[in-house]
């Protein structure tokens, strides 16, 4: 398996492209993805923003698990 490296853009606030309002979420959504990542997940601008979207608590856990259940991240 190779390492492909996570995108961020610190000075942006952006991660594959994707905005973040503040480092902080940008941070905790890169870590969240990288530990996926180990697991095969592979990044796409739709599944980062699911991703920011619960670490904002925009979304719920349920509403999480049900977007992953419906593949809406690819």
């Amino acid at each position: 398996m190779a390492f492909n490296p996570i995108l961020i853009d610190k000075e942006n606030l952006t991660l594959y492209g994707v905005i973040f309002p503040d480092i902080d979420t940008l941070t905790k959504t890169a870590n969240a993805i990288g530990s996926n990542m180990f697991e095969g997940f592979e990044p796409t601008p739709k599944g980062i923003e699911i991703i920011r979207d619960y670490v904002m608590s925009k979304i719920t856990i349920s509403d999480l698990i049900c977007l992953i259940e419906k593949r809406s991240y690819a």
